[in-house]
């Protein structure tokens, strides 16, 4: 018997937009199925583009180098998004995020290459964070 195809399961209702909650757990080998309130791991509520970023950080033993290469943009603009990424799956820096030094023309690069936004550039120059 062939396995069947999965598909990742939505976080959000497609109604109104609030978490969704997996009610019903299933066996595919005898059909058993489970039925109750079951919590998700933070890492399933991520989206593929911060999957993918998190293994190559995991990948590259959490090199920001690495994952900045990745990333195809600067070191400040990896260490920001590194730092959402964190912020997503719940875990805050324990001290109070600071604005990081940047580079403007490193900044101006990133936004020439597309890798962030006006807005993002905007914000990023004005006080070392994105939006």
């Amino acid at each position: 018997m062939s396995a069947p195809a999965t598909h990742r399961a939505p976080s959000r209702c497609p109604v109104c937009s609030d978490a969704l909650m997996i009610t019903t757990l299933g066996c595919p080998g005898c059909s058993t199925q489970l039925s109750g309130a079951f919590s998700t791991c933070a890492f399933c509520r991520l989206g593929d583009i911060d999957l993918e970023a998190l293994r190559v950080f995991l990948v590259s033993r959490g090199n920001l180098r690495e994952f900045q290469q990745h990333l195809g943009v600067s070191y400040p603009t990896a260490r920001l998004r590194y730092t959402e990424l964190l912020g997503r799956l719940g875990l805050h820096e324990h001290e109070p995020a600071r604005p990081i030094d940047c580079d403007p023309s490193l900044v101006m690069r990133d936004l020439a290459s597309g890798a962030i936004t006006v807005d993002e550039a905007e914000i990023i120059l004005k006080d070392g964070r994105t939006p």
